[in-house]
């Protein structure tokens, strides 16, 4: 019951401002998008995401996996409430020296593999539409390049 009144209160408190205003204040405008994906890292809001704002987006994405602050993901960071294979899939393929944890470096180097994925026309920056088109090519099976 605390916590209910406790909130109550701290959502009263944040809300009375906005009910002080008066009627003469201009319209509100419109609620900002919230952008996911890729676009999400474009700070200049150009619609295009460079390689230096994916990597200032990545490390900021490493930053807030890294729950505890040690440097690394851990599984249980990585994938919280439990574990999905995907989830799985995807941490083994960040944990390329297979200790059981992602460093920074291991993380930072897949980003640099998904950009250089989606950056087809190789000039250091990336569209939606460009990540889109690549992600319905297949990715290139290194293995069998070799043979």
């Amino acid at each position: 019951m605390l916590k209910f009144i406790t909130l109550t209160a701290t959502v009263a408190l944040l809300a009375a401002p906005a009910l002080a205003q008066s009627d003469t204040t201009a319209p509100a405008a419109k609620p900002i998008r919230t952008t996911t994906g890729m676009m999400r890292y474009d700070a200049n809001k150009d619609g295009i995401v460079d390689h230096a704002e994916w990597n200032t987006g990545q490390q900021a994405r490493f930053q807030e996996l890294d729950r505890n602050g040690d440097g690394k993901i851990s599984v249980q960071e990585f994938s919280p409430g439990g574990t999905t294979d995907k989830r799985e899939a995807a941490f083994r393929r960040l944990d390329t020296d297979r200790d059981g944890s992602v460093s920074q470096a291991e993380f930072m180097a897949q980003a640099d593999r998904n950009f250089a994925r989606c950056d087809a026309d190789k000039d250091g920056k990336i569209t939606t539409a460009e990540c889109r088109q690549a992600l319905q090519r297949r990715p290139v099976d290194k293995a069998k390049l070799d043979h």
